[in-house]
C-alpha cells in the first residue's frame, strides 16, 4: 500500500504572495501561513501559533498572486514537500513546505472588496458573498 501525503490548513497570510518567475515562464508564488490554536495552561488561556511555507505553481500561483493578501483567511490542501539547497556560503540547508494544490479564500464579501490597490468585478473572488475554491492541475507536473 503506497502512503498518503495531505495537508489541511487554515490560516491568515503572514505577508502578500511573493510571485516570481521560472525558466519557461512557468509562475510560483510563496508565501507564510500561520495557524494558531488556543489552549488552557494552568488555568490560563494561551495561543501557539505555526508559521507554514506554502508554494502554488502555475495557474494556482496566478490566482494566487492576484486575488490573496497579508492577513486574509485561507483553506489551503496540498502536501508537505521538503527539498534541501545551498546558502551563499555553500551550507546545504533543508527546508519543509507545503505544496498546494487548491485553495478556498474565506472571509465576508467585505474582505474581498476593493481596497484601492484592486479593481473587483463580476468574477472576482467573493463578489457573491460566497467562498471561492481554486485548485492546480494536476500535482504530478510539478518542477523536482
Amino acid at each position: 500500500m503506497s502512503g498518503i501525503n495531505k495537508v489541511i490548513l487554515i490560516g491568515h497570510l503572514g505577508k502578500d504572495p511573493e510571485m516570481r518567475y521560472l525558466e519557461g515562464g512557468v509562475s510560483v508564488t510563496s508565501f507564510p501561513l500561520a495557524t494558531s490554536e488556543t489552549f488552557n495552561k494552568d488555568g490560563q488561556k494561551m495561543e501557539q501559533t505555526e508559521w507554514h511555507n506554502i508554494v502554488m505553481w502555475r495557474g494556482l500561483a496566478d490566482v494566487a498572486g492576484k486575488f490573496l493578501q497579508k492577513g486574509k483567511l485561507v483553506y489551503i490542501e496540498g502536501k508537505l514537500r521538503t527539498r534541501s539547497f545551498e546558502d551563499k556560503e555553500g551550507i546545504k540547508k533543508y527546508t519543509t513546505e507545503v505544496v498546494a494544490e487548491n485553495f478556498t479564500m474565506l472571509g465576508r464579501k467585505s474582505d474581498f472588496e476593493d481596497n484601492g490597490d484592486r479593481q473587483p468585478g463580476k468574477n472576482s473572488p467573493g463578489s457573491n458573498g460566497n467562498n471561492n475554491t481554486l485548485s492546480s492541475g494536476a500535482a504530478d507536473d510539478l518542477p523536482f
